[in-house]
């Protein structure tokens, strides 16, 4: 019988991800993100262990979005337990004044919602503009 290899975590080749936003589409950008941070193109993907790559955004405000009406009509709310605190932010403000939370907000619905999916969020670096400290990782 023949059985799949599982992958341990010293078996693991985490690599740095440069990702320019600027002129892609959001959505399909995400699941690309998504599924690096995962590490679901690897050929060891394995379920149980954070396999993965680092994945750093930069130009988060320049993204594009399709879609007729779709960013001016699509709202996040939060709720912090409490009767009556429900609060939305428009997508569009969200986009001027944080745009990594949106980013955020988009990686955390693809991933696993379990302690393993929050690590692999923390992967997750995010820059609204073309600067990043993230240079000296990028370069091996």
């Amino acid at each position: 019988m023949k059985f799949t290899k599982i992958a341990t975590p010293e078996q693991i080749d985490q690599k740095w991800i440069l990702i320019d936003a600027e002129g892609k589409t959001f959505g399909r950008m995400m699941t690309e993100v998504a599924t690096s941070l995962r590490g679901k193109n690897k050929p060891y993907f394995t379920p149980n262990v954070d396999c993965g790559d680092y994945v750093v955004i930069i130009n988060a405000s320049k993204a594009v979005f399709k879609g007729a009406g779709k960013i001016a009509d699509k709202e996040y709310f939060s709720h912090s337990g409490y009767f009556g605190s429900t609060k939305s932010v428009k997508m569009t403000e969200l986009l001027e004044k944080n745009p990594e939370k949106l980013y955020r907000l988009a990686a955390r619905g693809m991933m696993p919602k379990t302690k393993l999916g929050r690590a692999m969020l923390k992967k997750l670096k995010i820059y609204a503009g073309a600067e990043h400290p993230h240079t000296a990782q990028l370069a091996k």
